[in-house]
């Protein structure tokens, strides 16, 4: 997957967070972000990573967005290892 779109699975990850009222207010407590912060660091590539760090966490938070998403549930997998701070760790 290309950088462009991974931000741009990302930023529809967002969208979407901000969409499920009871979801996005998990995402605003564990990221300490505000609804001010989202606007200025919504083009910011290590941001977007986090976003798709919490959809991560849970398999159902992964099938969910695919599903509203019209994306394979290993989309959001791809584009986090993409954007900064997502390369998968060469252990050898």
């Amino acid at each position: 997957m290309k950088r462009d779109l991974a931000e741009t699975l990302a930023l529809q990850a967002l969208g979407w967070i901000a969409s499920e009222d009871e979801l996005f207010g998990v995402f605003l407590n564990a990221t300490g972000a505000s609804q001010s912060d989202l606007r200025e660091q919504a083009g910011n590539a290590h941001f977007l990573g986090a976003v798709l760090d919490f959809i991560l966490q849970e398999d159902d938070r992964v099938l969910r967005f695919a599903e509203a998403a019209g994306v394979a549930p290993t989309a959001p997998g791809q584009a986090r290892q993409v954007l900064p701070g997502g390369e998968t760790p060469h252990w050898t």
